[in-house]
């Protein structure tokens, strides 16, 4: 196959690299009967994919397992999902080049609900049958985990198990039971249920879903089988500074999203933004101590060549040591000209001896997130920051030579009017006009000011996670607005699509009611739904109607405290109350301290006994 698919199909495609493999640091290894055969699966391009951090740790770690050879394959683009539809030729890893229905485990990670679709294609394109109940006992266990698994009932139809939480430690779990499973023998029913034993790991099929026929609010969730919990709990891991992180990345012989070393410096966030699951759900605050961080990116220069390495976190400047850190790797590697960037810093974290260390090596542009153009709005939110942090920070930046500042903010927050919305025209106004505060001589010669939109999607285990979202038109007529109350030049506006931003809050509140929705929206030819050029909505919306499923039924409708939640089943150690609480001081936009600065009392310090959190 791997001979014929570059003489004959890789010509005809864009960006024929991609789907070759065999590039710097990929692993190949000498396939046995023994050894259990992983794909980690990436549903979105071989560019998105390979900028993701999660592959990167789990491709390593699961590859230093002697009998385990983990692969990768990406989601193919719609020219070579057409090549390969018309050779009848199947989706395949790319260190082997086998097919996927070959494969023991096919693994993906669901960091988008707009990915979902694509996770169908490639199920499809690699001779896999889509449906879990429908699958015969020799293909492979299709497993996810990532973000969206928090809510992991859209997709329960398609997916064996998944996995709850940080995966490092369970997946290899998960290989040991597939060891286990394989010396004594039995069909797909025994592993699965040796997998529903492992702490955080879920199976669908092992539980039932029971629905008011009035109202469709689910009224039961509950095991159908004794290895089933009835409820998951998430992992994490509690020594970060531990925890496997590999010294070898794949380089690619093509340009990705994010082309530079991303090295994580600690897991979790105790801002406590209203809206952020990952702020939530990655609790608690875990740090990687400086000398692990400088040794472990030496030898990750020394292993790629990148000259730009990403320090990656939740909130990079909530990092405890984060000035001397900086300090001592422009010092290591300025010579080198080995740059330095802070991807997530916090307005309020921003200091002027970072911004000095920053700049030192190459210079690029600020990105900021306000989040919401009024104080009141970021109370609402809990945000943390003033205009007053903002307008400093900018300030120091121009004066260090800054000239390119975007601005990120959510429209459709909880509360929110049309003079919050005008409150983000305002606020780009007024960073102009430091800018031009600043003496000639020291200011960069041009000024560009980005401002740009999402909108709100409330998603599960947040304190919005009851609200509903606002139509599509409100959506718009919010964007226009926004638009209008720009007047200077130097401002430019971007947003999101409404329709995108609508299917995204019907997936991440959704229930199993939904895979039918999916099916039919991928027979119908969705892919690619994150991709303006794909996204097809009326295609969706003419699946939701022949499905008999009301999607603004999970967008739209604000939710009771009471009302059980498709994802209630699943303990991420932060409390109901503590989430409904929040949800209670966003309606008269009472804030909650930072979490080092004051225990709000979320949970998660019960949820583990003895663990305490690094603030």
């Amino acid at each position: 196959m791997n001979n014929y698919i570059e003489k004959n199909i890789l010509p005809l495609v864009t960006k024929p690299i991609t789907y070759l493999g065999n590039e710097v640091n990929a692993v190949h290894k000498i396939p046995s009967p023994e050894m259990i055969r992983f794909a980690f699966a990436f549903p979105d391009t071989y560019e998105v994919g390979m900028s993701h951090l999660g592959m990167k740790i789990l491709y390593g770690l699961l590859n230093e397992e002697k009998d385990v050879w983990c692969e990768r394959v990406f989601a193919p683009w719609v020219d070579m999902e057409e090549q390969l539809r018309q050779h009848d030729l199947p989706l395949y890893g790319l260190e082997s080049m086998l097919p996927l229905n070959v494969y023991d485990i096919v693994g993906f990670t669901l960091q988008y609900e707009m990915s979902f679709s694509n996770i169908l294609n490639m199920l499809e394109l690699g001779k896999i049958t889509l449906r879990s109940a429908l699958r015969e006992e020799d293909e492979p266990f299709v497993m996810a985990g990532g973000p969206c698994a928090y809510n992991p009932e859209p997709l329960a139809d398609f997916i064996d198990l998944f996995v709850i939480g940080e995966a490092e430690e369970v997946i290899l779990k998960i290989m040991a039971a597939h060891r286990e499973w394989k010396k004594a023998g039995g069909n797909r029913q025994d592993f699965l249920k040796r997998a529903a034993q492992i702490d955080g790991v879920y199976v669908p099929a092992f539980y039932a879903v029971s629905y008011d026929k009035q109202t469709g609010l689910i009224t039961a969730f509950s095991p159908i089988v004794k290895e089933a919990p009835p409820t998951i709990r998430k992992q994490f891991i509690e020594n970060l500074d531990q925890a496997y992180f590999p010294e070898k990345i794949v380089v690619s012989y093509t340009e990705t999203v994010h082309d530079r070393i991303s090295y994580e410096i600690f897991r979790g966030c105790g801002r406590g933004c209203r809206f952020c699951q990952a702020g939530m759900i990655y609790r608690p605050t875990r740090e990687k101590t400086v000398p692990t961080i400088q040794a472990k990116i030496k030898a990750l220069i020394d292993a790629t060549g990148y000259d730009e390495v990403s320090l990656s976190s939740l909130s990079t400047g909530d990092y405890s040591e984060i000035e001397a850190l900086i300090k001592n790797l422009v010092c290591d590697y300025a010579d080198g000209k080995v740059s330095i960037s802070l991807p997530s810093l916090r307005i309020d974290s921003l200091s002027i001896e970072m911004l000095e260390e920053i700049q030192k090596v190459r210079k690029t542009g600020l990105t900021l997130a306000p989040e919401a153009g009024t104080q009141r709005m970021r109370d609402v939110i809990n945000k943390g920051v003033t205009e007053e942090n903002l307008l400093d920070t900018v300030r120091t930046a121009f004066e260090k030579g800054w000239g390119h500042v975007k601005l990120y903010f959510m429209i459709g927050l909880p509360g929110e009017t049309l003079t919050d919305i005008e409150g983000i025209a305002d606020l780009g106004q007024k960073v102009v006009d430091e800018y031009f505060k600043i003496d000639r001589e020291v200011r960069n010669k041009s000024l560009k000011v980005v401002l740009s939109t999402s909108s709100f999607v409330p998603k599960p285990f947040t304190p919005f996670q009851w609200m509903g979202q606002n139509t599509r038109e409100e959506f718009k007529q919010k964007q226009r607005h926004l638009k209008a109350s720009i007047k200077d030049r130097k401002i430019s506006y971007s947003w999101h699509d409404s329709g995108v931003s609508f299917l995204e809050a019907v997936f991440a509140r959704g229930d199993r009611r939904l895979g039918s929705v999916l099916e039919i929206a991928h027979q119908k030819g969705c892919r690619f739904d994150g991709w303006g050029e794909c996204f097809d909505l009326q295609k969706w919306m003419d699946a939701f109607d022949e499905a008999g499923v009301d999607p603004d039924f999970y967008a739209l409708r604000n939710r009771d405290y009471e009302e059980i939640l498709p994802w209630d089943f699943i303990n991420t150690g932060i409390t109901k109350d503590f989430l409904q609480t929040e949800a209670k001081k966003a309606e008269t936009a009472l804030t909650t301290p930072f979490c080092p600065d004051a225990c709000s009392n979320c949970g998660i310090m019960e949820f583990k006994k003895g663990w305490k959190c690094n603030g």
